[in-house]
């Protein structure tokens, strides 16, 4: 009983959590729902036995994709004005997007055929158990290529926010380092031999 209410009261604040990061006009908050979101989700993990899962939600998105994210809306000094003059333009996609999705999780609550009873608790694991070494033998086995392709995606996605933040715009001060290297002694100094003057 106690385990279903943190659940809704989890899930209460994951759905408030996640609106807020869709509906909030500050990028910076909106990133801040989103790891209230985090957060949140971990709980629920939490409550399924799920503790790798959790540990890495916490670790790998709050404290280094939300980092990037914050980053990546710092950085890019992106027009949220024009951004949000085009919004009204594209909300019926949204919109549909959204129904589809609502859709699609009632149709898997509303399935029986699946053989997944949602009302019923998880059977408790031993003490001794542990769901890392599960994920792991997963992971470097059966998909040892789709984890890579996932690595190798990350890796593509840094290199293009990087990119993105270097581009010329009016005002970003860049360093010439063809032109430091390049330098002479003579060019920077300057010896000035001034007469020296009594005191009066």
């Amino acid at each position: 009983m106690f385990v279903m209410i943190l659940f809704y009261a989890f899930s209460s604040v994951l759905i408030a959590a996640a609106l807020g990061v869709i509906t909030t006009r500050n990028p910076v908050h909106s990133a801040l729902c989103l790891v209230l979101a985090f957060f949140t989700s971990a709980g629920i993990w939490l409550l399924i036995e799920a503790e790798f899962l959790a540990i890495v939600l916490v670790l790998v998105y709050v404290g280094a994709v939300m980092v990037l994210f914050l980053f990546v809306v710092m950085m890019l000094d992106v027009s949220f004005e024009e951004l949000r003059r085009g919004f009204t333009r594209y909300a019926w996609l949204g919109w549909l997007t959204a129904c589809v999705v609502i859709l699609e999780l009632v149709g898997v609550i509303a399935a029986r055929r699946l053989g997944v009873d949602a009302t019923q608790a998880p059977t408790p694991l031993p003490a001794d158990y542990g769901n890392t070494h599960e994920l792991g033998t997963v992971i470097y086995t059966k998909y040892v290529y789709a984890f890579e392709l996932a690595a190798v995606l990350l890796l593509v996605a840094i290199v293009a926010a990087i990119a993105l933040t270097m581009r010329k715009r009016p005002g970003l001060k860049v360093q010439d380092v063809a032109g430091q290297v390049a330098v002479r002694a003579g060019d920077r100094i300057r010896l000035v031999k001034v007469d020296a003057e009594k005191r009066p």
